[in-house]
């Protein structure tokens, strides 16, 4: 049976941004004066800017000069996508075209702000394929609380266990499953402990062999 909608994650399961963040991260700390350590900046992934920031200060404490970090990470992060642009994931544009096809409305539910998430979309240029794009500026705990989606399916006007959703990060499958959703997970820079492996209904190398669900429930082909 098909879903009544699909809620997608944004960085690193339809835009291949995650890997700036880190670059934007690392480099901004360096020229502070402090190498972020890989373990920190994948613990990062799939959470809010304030969570990330957070563990900085965990890390580093109070001599992490936070304020010019803020400052400087994203003016980095605006250099790479730049020179580099912001690119869909594998699959991404033929299961959009597939959902349209089959008349199932689609949101967007991300760690990032209102006006990242807004500036990534348009350069991705999938921003208008979403009927709804909920932000972690629009819920009062990020992943992976289960807010996000709950607002998603809220404002789709669906309820949460009709909706499919698809993850790359840990923190996403937890909150996308603890909203009670039927998840599917494509992992981007971390591969998924064996605990969140097992709330995915499944775990796919891309987006690509998400089709089958889709097409298997419809009887129609991409």
């Amino acid at each position: 049976m098909l879903p009544q909608a699909v809620i997608f994650d944004m960085d690193g399961l339809m835009l291949d941004t995650e890997w700036i963040y880190g670059v934007a991260w690392e480099r901004a700390a360096g020229e502070l004066g402090f190498v972020l350590e890989y373990d920190l900046l994948i613990s990062c992934v799939g959470r809010t800017i304030a969570d990330g920031e957070a563990s900085l200060l965990q890390a580093y404490g109070d001599r992490f000069p936070l304020e010019e970090f803020r400052v400087r990470w994203p003016q980095v992060w605006e250099e790479i996508v730049d020179e580099s642009g912001i690119q869909c994931k594998p699959g991404l544009l033929e299961l959009l075209d597939l959902l349209d096809s089959l008349a199932i409305p689609k949101a967007v539910a991300t760690s990032s702000a209102w006006d990242e998430a807004l500036f990534s979309l348009s350069r991705g240029a999938i921003a208008h394929r979403f009927v709804h794009i909920v932000t972690a500026d629009q819920v009062p705990h990020g992943k992976p609380a289960p807010d996000l989606f709950l607002l998603a399916a809220q404002r789709l006007g669906v309820n949460p266990s009709a909706c499919l959703a698809f993850e790359d990060s840990e923190a996403g499958v937890i909150a996308a499953t603890t909203a009670g959703m039927k998840t599917y997970m494509v992992p981007d820079c971390k591969q998924p402990s064996p605990q969140v492996a097992a709330l995915a209904s499944a775990v796919f190398t891309s987006l690509t062999e998400a089709l089958p669900l889709f097409v298997d429930a419809s009887g129609e082909t991409p």
